[in-house]
């Protein structure tokens, strides 16, 4: 009987410890931007383990290092090489407005599904509005984009905010994977 009972308690002691030290699968977004003229680059990647599905990204500029803006027309607030918003890789949809205007900091995007290990990516142009600037205001560094927010949402998970980085970065980690 005591045999019974500890192989028992064995069991569920076992059972226990490998729940508790099993990985739960994780869904992950990792946005990155890359200056690059003349057209700069953000790039979406699921670093998750699992498929997302009507993903919902706001990138927002306004509280960059920076003051960052968006440069998509030839006159306004950006400065001399200008792009406006195009998708360049996978589908996205810009559903903050019919385009993005020029001087705005901020955009609204839906990506209807996003498989692990799977990313994509747009162009536009973004200028910094500070007096002086190390590259000049036609020019981002990593440092002047630190500070931008992140938030990623889907129709089951809450939204998750996540701030840009010196490495022109941000990582939203969502709730662990649906079951």
């Amino acid at each position: 009987m005591a045999i019974r009972r500890l192989r028992y308690y064995s069991s569920v002691l076992t059972l226990g410890l490998l729940l508790l030290f099993t990985p739960l699968a994780q869904a992950t977004i990792q946005v990155s931007f890359t200056e690059s003229a003349p057209k700069d680059r953000f790039s979406i990647r699921n670093t998750g383990s699992c498929t997302l599905t009507q993903l919902t990204l706001t990138i927002d500029l306004s509280s960059s290092v920076g003051k960052l803006i968006f440069d998509t027309t030839d006159s306004g607030a950006g400065v001399e090489v200008f792009q406006p918003f195009e998708v360049r890789e996978g589908e996205i949809q810009l559903i903050s407005a019919q385009t993005v205007g020029d001087g705005d900091s901020a955009l609204v995007l839906r990506i209807p599904t996003l498989a692990a290990d799977s990313r994509v990516s747009f162009t536009i142009d973004v200028d910094d509005t500070l007096p002086q600037s190390e590259l000049g205001n036609i020019r981002v560094t990593d440092a002047e984009i630190a500070q931008s927010r992140l938030q990623v949402e889907t129709p089951t998970q809450a939204a998750v905010s996540a701030l840009f980085g010196n490495d022109s970065s941000a990582t939203a980690v969502l709730a662990p994977c649906p079951a």
